[in-house]
């Protein structure tokens, strides 16, 4: 198949519509990017790479980094990080209380924010030392030495991030978070200042394209099973309340962040990811959700 036949198709007709959608303003640092950005990649198992676009770009990965820090508390802790995190969809936005306290403190799902609070608090021992190792990881999984945190994005989150403070407190005080919340907090908004490009996240995340094995570092990240577990809860919980409308029209594993990019998983075949900076009313990137359907109807692959 000519992937890159089909991302030029795709990039043209989805450039060419009208915007729908605005920048993620609420946090100051990302209302500066410029709205016209559009890239695409994709990474293969047997290591090609195809792109178009602004796929070479840096910018703010976001909530694409809680399937990082889920893949670590997985490899730590396996099965028992269901004993903390639910999983299940959850049918309200990603930033959302409202479930936790008819449930005791325990988040829904990984992805939601207070979910990923207690993925982070489970990996983080010490915040220094959590978020140095957490870069070299991704490094690593990239193959990019010059992924780096972007600290004027997590200054900014700090900063204006009080609804995730109010969760981390409400979490702790339903003792599921073992470290204080302003640590947790600390490698929460580092972890979604991390800068990539969408080239970098196709090739980190080949590992769920892969039974867990990844071709850039070349060594198992996750065995099977848990592979199969990490993109089952990406399908049902990776984009919010709209989880269900990507499966229907997308029908892929996958993560979305307020950055605008979304990576997406066919298992046995590849990653593809896209970044486009402009948020419809869920969150999630309008032109990369529009590209990311339109490629599953072109190539006719999905997981359905």
């Amino acid at each position: 198949m000519d992937y890159q036949k089909i991302l030029d198709q795709i990039y043209s007709e989805v450039n060419n519509e009208p915007e729908k959608g605005k920048v993620a303003d609420y946090i100051p640092a990302l209302a500066k990017i410029d709205p016209e950005k559009f890239g695409i990649a994709i990474h293969t198992i047997d290591g090609k790479d195809y792109s178009v676009g602004n796929a070479d770009e840096f910018f703010s990965i976001q909530s694409i980094a809680k399937v990082l820090t889920l893949t670590l508390a997985m490899q730590q802790f396996d099965e028992k990080v269901w004993n903390r995190v639910g999983k299940e969809p959850s049918g309200t936005p990603f930033n959302s209380l409202v479930q936790l306290e008819s449930s005791n403190g325990i988040p829904r799902n990984p992805f939601m924010n207070a979910g990923a609070l207690v993925i982070t608090d489970m990996i983080n021992e010490n915040a220094g030392r959590t978020k140095m190792e957490l870069i070299e990881f991704v490094r690593e999984l990239s193959g990019n030495k010059q992924v780096s945190y972007d600290f004027e994005v997590a200054d900014s989150e700090e900063k204006t991030g009080y609804r995730n403070r109010a969760l981390a407190n409400f979490i702790k005080s339903y003792n599921n978070l073992e470290n204080e919340p302003d640590d947790v907090l600390d490698v929460y908004y580092h972890q979604s200042a991390i800068r990539m490009s969408c080239v970098d996240l196709s090739r980190a995340f080949i590992y769920l394209a892969n039974g867990g094995y990844s071709t850039i570092a070349k060594k198992q990240i996750l065995n099977s099973r848990q592979t199969k577990r990490v993109n089952s809860v990406m399908l049902i919980g990776g984009l919010y309340d709209a989880a269900g409308d990507f499966a229907y029209k997308v029908g892929l594993p996958g993560k979305s962040g307020v950055g605008g990019g979304i990576i997406a998983v066919i298992p046995g075949k590849l990653i593809i990811t896209v970044w486009s900076p402009e948020l419809n009313k869920t969150g999630n990137s309008a032109k990369g959700l529009k590209a990311l359907e339109l490629f599953t109807t072109y190539t006719g692959i999905s997981v359905f």
